[in-house]
C-alpha cells in the first residue's frame, strides 16, 4: 500500500514538472523520484523481476539529486513524462499480477 501511494504521489509530482515551478520543487521531485524508484526496485528484486529492478535502478540514478545530470528543460520534460508513464505501467503490472 505504501508503494502504491508513494508511486501515485510521484506520478503527480512528475507531471506537475511540466508547469513552471520554483527550482526547489524540481530538486524535491528528483529526490522523491529517486527514493520511489529505489523502493520499487527493491520490490521488483524481491519478486524476482530482475529486468524491472535494473530499469528502476537506472531511473533512480538518473533522478538522484546529488550528482546532477544536466539536460535541457525540454528533454527533462520528456524524461519526467516517461518516468511517470513507466511508474504507472509498473503499478498496472503489479495490480494485474495480484488479480485486483
Amino acid at each position: 500500500m505504501l508503494t502504491k501511494s508513494l508511486s501515485l504521489i510521484t506520478i503527480v509530482a512528475l507531471l506537475l514538472c511540466l508547469a513552471p515551478m520554483p527550482y526547489g520543487y524540481y530538486t524535491l521531485v528528483r529526490l522523491l523520484t529517486a527514493v520511489t524508484f529505489c523502493v520499487v526496485a527493491y520490490g521488483c528484486h524481491g519478486a524476482g523481476r530482475k529486468g524491472l529492478c535494473v530499469a528502476c535502478v537506472v531511473v533512480a540514478l538518473l533522478f538522484q539529486p546529488f550528482l546532477k545530470v544536466y539536460l535541457g528543460r525540454v528533454l527533462w520534460n520528456v524524461v519526467d513524462v516517461a518516468a511517470a508513464v513507466f511508474l504507472g505501467a509498473l503499478l498496472w503490472i503489479n495490480r494485474s499480477s495480484k488479480g485486483e
